[in-house]
């Protein structure tokens, strides 16, 4: 299920699933999240594809599955946060003509984990094996159509230093 509706009575403060320059060990990580979150933990973004962009990839709705990663907000930095990423994926407001992505509400896959570091990291966002509601920004509709007719797919939908996993 995908909604578009920010600020709307089920969007307050929900975590955010990243899935390209914003997860960790990616460059854009430390210059937006350093800092801004309480929490980090690995997720899947089921009915969605992922593909290859200038320097960063775009997701749409699709039959696949985007590894990414959840973020909680710190607390106190929730609408600094909102606003900067926001920005940062050229999002202007709903169904805006300009927009490079959509902030949209999916439903996020927590994996199994192993340790008990990954539970508390969890944070309010869930237990293993959970589903929880995120914030995701999936590409545009004019994105999205020039993607579908001559985009680059990323197979396994993970984006991995700047490249498709196992790319050069």
């Amino acid at each position: 299920m995908t909604t578009t509706v920010p600020g709307g009575p089920d969007a307050a403060e929900l975590p955010f699933f990243v899935y390209g320059t914003l997860l960790p060990g990616e460059p854009n990580h430390d210059l937006f999240l350093r800092g801004r979150t309480a929490g980090e933990r690995p997720a899947v973004l089921p009915r969605a594809l992922l593909y290859e962009g200038p320097g960063y990839p775009y997701a749409i709705e699709g039959h696949g599955r985007v590894h990414g990663t959840l973020l909680i907000a710190a607390p106190g930095v929730y609408g600094e946060l909102l606003g900067l990423l926001d920005h940062l994926e050229e999002f202007l407001g709903p169904g805006h003509p300009r927009n490079l992505y959509e902030r949209v509400v999916r439903e996020v896959e927590l994996p199994a984990r192993s340790t008990a570091r990954a539970t508390a990291e969890a944070g309010e966002a869930g237990e293993p094996g959970e589903s929880v509601r995120a914030w995701v920004y999936l590409a545009a509709t004019a994105v999205t159509r020039s993607l579908r007719t001559g985009g680059v797919l990323i197979p396994e939908g993970r984006w991995t230093t700047g490249r498709a996993a196992g790319g050069a």
